[in-house]
């Protein structure tokens, strides 16, 4: 074989080898993109498409559960409104006793019945439900980082046995980043993202979601388990979802006689 004839095929040798990584190695910019694209596309679908991507509110009745050791410590049941972007009020309920919890924007209050407390929130609170508003899959699939965070394609990642999630995150100016894990069908599967708490050191957060349920044709998880340094810490079990319910501003305003927090909330 002449020298020629060698460099040749080293050349084409090595620039297949080229395509291969391209294709199958490492992904171009241009190939995260679409990655981006098909996941997040997938995901809306299998949420409920355009249903899912416009609803403007949520009321979801069902138990919340605290979790030690495995086993459930202590539960309560919760009333969750929620008016897109930014409102939210939820009330608990355990053994009679009541917590009224209330965000609207950059303000809340809370109340609760058995400590005789009746306030406003503290900033780590108010901080604590931006950072909830944040580490949700809508707040990734429904647009509202756009503007304030720089959406990445991380790859595909180890699920369980012979299953991979494709992994995207959203990095926020300050260095807080928020990683969304989706099956291979567009489910949302995990949220992992870490924070500081008041000694400085980091807590891994990890949100873990199952028992995916049609709701007016809008698909939702409707139950929710989330882990603190790999501990099971607690559970969110959804027995009802309604969309798209007026809700009366009222049930946002802080009311001058916290009494009135102590009936059943009506919408």
């Amino acid at each position: 074989m002449s020298q020629f004839i060698k460099l040749s095929l080293m050349t084409f040798l090595l620039s297949s080898l080229v395509v291969a990584q391209n294709n199958f190695g490492t992904p171009t910019k241009v190939d995260k993109a679409k990655r981006i694209k098909t996941v997040m596309n997938k995901a809306v679908q299998k949420l409920g498409g355009e249903k899912y991507l416009n609803y403007k509110t949520s009321v979801g009745e069902g138990r919340f559960s605290l979790i030690k050791d495995g086993k459930i410590a202590s539960f309560q049941s919760f009333v969750d409104v929620i008016v897109y972007p930014n409102k939210e009020r939820t009330d608990f309920t355990e053994r009679g006793s009541k917590i009224v919890q209330v965000n609207t924007g950059d303000t809340g209050w809370i109340y609760e019945e058995f400590l005789e407390k009746f306030d406003d929130q503290s900033e780590r609170q108010i901080e604590n439900f931006k950072r909830s508003m944040k580490t949700h899959f809508n707040y990734l699939l429904r647009g509202a980082w756009k503007g304030k965070a720089e959406l990445i394609y991380v790859g595909r990642r180890q699920a369980s046995l012979g299953k991979r999630n494709d992994v995207l995150k959203l990095s926020f100016e300050g260095g807080f980043e928020v990683e969304y894990e989706f099956s291979d069908d567009g489910l949302p599967q995990k949220v992992i993202y870490n924070r500081m708490n008041a000694d400085n050191q980091a807590i891994k957060e990890e949100t873990r979601y199952a028992r995916f349920t049609s709701y007016q044709g809008i698909t939702m998880p409707s139950l929710i388990d989330h882990y603190t340094n790999g501990k099971h810490a607690f559970r969110v079990s959804y027995d009802s979802l309604e969309f798209n319910k007026k809700i009366p501003e009222k049930i946002f305003e802080k009311p001058k006689n916290p009494k009135k927090l102590r009936k059943k909330l009506k919408l």
